[in-house]
């Protein structure tokens, strides 16, 4: 076999272990804002009082986007849920854990949060009070809120995200709500 024989056979085998993952049978889809997630989203067994979560906030904010996981995971979603609150808000760990990341991600403040239950929250736009390695508990101070979410109807907005891994699950789940339907305001 000569040498262009070689490269030819070699870029056909790479082509064919590109496009055969799109070549086999996938499993079915839930149809878009269904309510039904993924199998791969996982899930969070927490309630309240079971892991220890609060809301990140004193008192209950008002849920200005709820969670909106994508059917794939590289595909657009919103991958926490949004809570109105004011600038200048103490945002408070969600539950014991130690920081795994505090500070600026594309510009912005972010704090987050691994909890022993494999579970990490994150929280932003923020001006972070920790550093990473600190141990925090349910309701201790982690940032303070700051202005300008992306697509915030309010003031201000905080971005509450949760993860197990690298996938996105509801954060209100923590706290025994499923899925949250806004519905307008009278």
């Amino acid at each position: 076999m000569d040498l262009r024989q070689s490269a030819a056979r070699r870029a056909y085998l790479l082509l064919l272990l590109l496009l055969l993952p799109t070549l086999l049978p996938q499993p079915p889809l839930p149809p878009a804002g269904t309510g039904v997630e993924p199998a791969w989203a996982g899930a969070v067994q927490a309630g309240p009082g079971d892991g220890g979560y609060r809301w990140p906030v004193d008192g209950q904010p008002t849920v200005t986007r709820p969670f909106d996981p994508p059917v794939q995971r590289w595909l657009p979603g919103h991958r926490g849920v949004d809570l109105g609150v004011p600038p200048g808000t103490v945002i408070r760990a969600a539950a014991a854990g130690v920081v795994f990341f505090a500070g600026p991600v594309a510009g912005r403040g972010v704090v987050s949060v691994a909890h022993r239950d494999r579970l990490r929250t994150t929280y932003q736009p923020l001006t972070p009070t920790v550093s990473a390695g600190d141990v925090v508990a349910a309701g201790d101070p982690i940032g303070i809120l700051e202005a300008g979410h992306a697509g915030c109807p309010v003031a201000a907005c905080l971005h509450w995200g949760l993860r197990r891994g690298e996938h996105y699950l509801d954060p209100l789940a923590l706290l025994g709500f499923g899925r949250v339907r806004l519905l307008p305001r009278p």
